[in-house]
């Protein structure tokens, strides 16, 4: 087809109203017109459907364009309708949303030529009488869009995405444009292979984002962080991202009675309120977005201005996808990631019963997720070495590590040792297995294979896994070590390593960040701006002292373990915020409307006489509001179990886990609510266990922790049976 740069430059005009192409997309889409297939890597808002839409309009015949984003089509049909006036059908989708007459309005504009561009689910594509009418048509060419989706080491794997090639194949040759926003190496070469376009053109952007800034933070109260850095920003638009449906829920009516506009995005809700909820973000009737990774893509709203991640993603693909949607337009775009080694565990656990291959295939994405957030090393040039691309700059300027500089070491020595243990083992092995071996960790695979033996075992003892996984990590960043990507992450010397290995050099390296184990994020937390809080450890230790001492009067009068009372988190709370009202001290962590009737007039008025008598300045201009404890879910779980519906059951119909739900149960314990949890523990449990559990409790116990009663209680008890004992203790005896 016979169109010049100066035609094609003319209808960009015409239709999108821009003056010039950005990038690579006047070359891809002249290669395509051309007859030429293209792969295109692109990151977020390096305008990829620009490189279909274009053509697609151009050319004779329709586009088909193949997308997983059943919610979005309408969307990006509606913008095409919107750049071509007064032609409903240039543009339209097929999928399941559809009715039979909207259907048959769709072939008949595709029968009669109108239509330039159809929208197909993979799964509508698969059909045979789709297949069998698409075969009628002239096909111009086919775009799949989120390529990333054909490849099993892709972040948002679809095993229908696998089937495409054949199904091209049946209906009919045409040019394939494969586009997607985030490929490595390895995700670029499996979708190749399984499109059938290993002679494809490559188009590759690159994947630095200039304008974001990346930052990864200790999950130890990450409500508290996210509230105080919106209300630090605001008016400005922003997507906070949850791994589940509830922890969305719950964040988005937090930051609302926070007086931040917020609302939920995840597949639970209906199709109604999704397309509500999202149009009211695209709109700025609301400025933050709550969502599951289920919200975003595809998502046109150049002015986002961060992106937090509540929890970590399960790859760094995806988190790359997901914070490529803040700063579009070039401007501020602002990253954050909360992490915790638990979350990363919990993800673990998911993989649990999947097929092998498919659970080594997560943990790799898994440590490279872990590798990314506890590294000292500038974080864009981890990010685009993953996607094999060469960051040369010195320091960013632009996220954490760059901004605030770690200590570097010359780690000439170490290096060398980590290659003299990959060669010894010839090339088999992982990354965190070299380093355990370095640190002489003795478990039972490193027993399996006798390398406990081995020279090199303990050779670095003084420093932990920790340490020697950082510097494999950098030597895969200088490139003197390298994955085998096809054998699930296999450590080997590159070339240039053999080269320093023979002749070493100074290289400087960093030691890697530690986190807190977990996230300390009472749903009763409160804010308190820095300037309050005194010296010590986080709270006022002469308040504090006092406060334990009416604790143990309270105890021995109610004849009561001190920790029922209220718990040493509680009191801390106390020593920050100086409650001097009940309300004021349902608002500290762990007490609610029952126990601050029923324990805490004692408490206030101490408070109150100290603040008065040392003149201190209360905490009360920055205080996180949070929703009842008697939330929705809450009341739910409580009118359950009042009807004595199985545990499982309830669990089921809030789409969480048990240990889900059992956090649910002694969070409403806690806060002082009564429930009866016999009929669930006759059934589960045999009495002389919970007979022991809550004998131990009652006489033994100096705190209500859960490790303390295991290891007291011995090997015979479970986690799940003492904290259900426990549960139906303070419910008892404390409220």
């Amino acid at each position: 087809m016979d169109i010049t740069s100066a035609d094609l430059h003319a209808k960009l005009k015409s239709f999108f109203g821009f003056d010039a192409f950005k990038g690579l997309q006047e070359e891809i889409i002249m290669h395509l017109i051309g007859g030429g297939d293209a792969f295109v890597l692109m990151p977020t808002g390096g305008g990829k459907s620009l490189c279909y839409q274009l053509p697609a309009l151009c050319m004779e015949g329709t586009a088909i364009v193949i997308s997983p984003l059943i919610a979005l089509m309408k969307n990006q049909v509606d913008a095409i309708r919107g750049f071509v006036q007064n032609k409903e059908g240039i543009a339209h989708f097929l999928n399941s949303s559809l009715s039979k007459s909207q259907i048959q309005v769709v072939k008949d504009n595709l029968s009669e030529g109108l239509t330039k561009l159809l929208y197909v689910a993979p799964e509508s594509l698969t059909k045979e009488e789709n297949i069998a009418f698409l075969k009628t048509l002239k096909i111009s060419f086919y775009a799949i869009d989120e390529a990333h989706c054909i490849s099993e080491w892709g972040h948002d794997f679809r095993p229908e995405y696998r089937r495409i090639h054949e199904i091209i194949q049946r209906i009919g040759r045409a040019p394939v444009i494969a586009l997607t926003a985030t490929a490595t190496p390895k995700v670029q070469s499996d979708i190749q292979k399984n499109l059938g376009m290993l002679d494809a053109k490559v188009f590759k952007s690159s994947f630095n984002r200039p304008n974001l800034y990346y930052e990864i933070r200790d999950k130890s109260n990450p409500k508290k962080d996210i509230v105080r850095f919106i209300k630090d920003n605001p008016g400005k638009s922003g997507i906070i991202y949850c791994l589940s449906r509830k922890k969305v829920e719950e964040l988005a009516e937090l930051l609302n009675m926070n007086g931040i506009k917020a609302l939920p995005y995840h597949a639970g809700l209906d199709a109604a309120t999704r397309s509500h909820n999202q149009d009211a973000f695209l709109m700025e009737e609301i400025d933050v977005i709550v969502a599951t990774i289920a919200f975003g893509m595809g998502i046109d709203k150049p002015d986002v201005r961060f992106v937090i991640h509540y929890d970590i993603p399960k790859s760094l693909e995806g988190y790359y996808q997901e914070t490529g949607r803040a700063g579009r337009d070039g401007a501020e775009g602002k990253c954050i990631a909360f992490y915790s080694y638990k979350d990363i565990q919990k993800l673990e656990k998911f993989m649990q019963g999947k097929p092998i291959s498919e659970q080594e295939i997560g943990k790799q994405l898994l440590l490279d997720v872990v590798s990314y957030a506890e590294t000292n090393q500038c974080r864009r040039k981890i990010l685009l070495n993953y996607f094999g691309e060469d960051y040369t700059e010195c320091n960013c300027g632009a996220c954490d590590n760059c901004l605030v500089p770690k200590t570097q070491f010359d780690g000439k020595k170490q290096m060398c040792l980590v290659m003299d243990l990959i060669l010894s083992l010839k090339e088999n092995f992982k990354a965190e297995y070299l380093a355990d071996i370095l640190s002489g960790v003795s478990n039972s695979v490193i027993k399996s294979y006798n390398h406990h033996k081995h020279p090199l075992f303990g050779a670095g003892k003084d420093k932990g896994p920790r340490f020697w996984a950082a510097v494999i990590r950098q030597g895969l960043v200088l490139h003197l070590l390298d994955k085998d990507i096809e054998r699930y992450g296999l450590i080997f010397v590159t070339p240039e390593g053999m080269k320093f290995h023979e002749t070493p050099y100074t290289i400087m390296l960093t030691e890697d960040r530690t986190f807190v184990d977990g996230e300390d994020d009472d749903d009763s937390d409160a804010l308190i701006s820095p300037k309050h809080i005194p010296s010590g450890e986080g709270g006022d230790p002469v308040l504090l002292a006092m406060l334990k001492d009416v604790r143990k009067s309270v105890s021995r009068k109610a004849n009561l373990p001190a920790w029922i009372v209220f718990s040493d988190q509680s009191l801390e709370d106390m020593s920050i915020m100086y409650p001097i009202t009940l309300d004021e001290l349902k608002k500290c962590q762990g007490v609610g409307e029952g126990k601050a009737r029923k324990f805490g007039r004692e408490f206030v008025s101490l408070i109150a006489k100290y603040v008065e008598e040392n003149d201190i300045l209360r905490p009360d201009d920055f205080v996180v509001r949070t929703a009842a404890n008697k939330s929705a879910v809450k009341v739910f779980i409580i009118q359950s179990i009042d009807r004595k519906i199985p545990f499982e059951d309830i669990a089921r119909a809030k789409d969480m886990e048990m240990s889900e739900l059992i956090d649910e149960l002694e969070s409403i314990v806690n806060s002082g609510t009564r429930i009866n949890i016999d009929y669930y523990i006759r059934q589960n449990l045999d009495e002389d266990k919970m007979d022991e559990i809550y004998e131990y409790f009652k006489e033994e116990a100096q705190s209500d922790s859960v490790l303390d009663a295991l290891k007291e209680l011995g090997p015979d008890f479970e986690e799940e049976e003492v904290r259900l004992v426990r549960i139906k203790f303070i419910s008892e005896l404390g409220n």
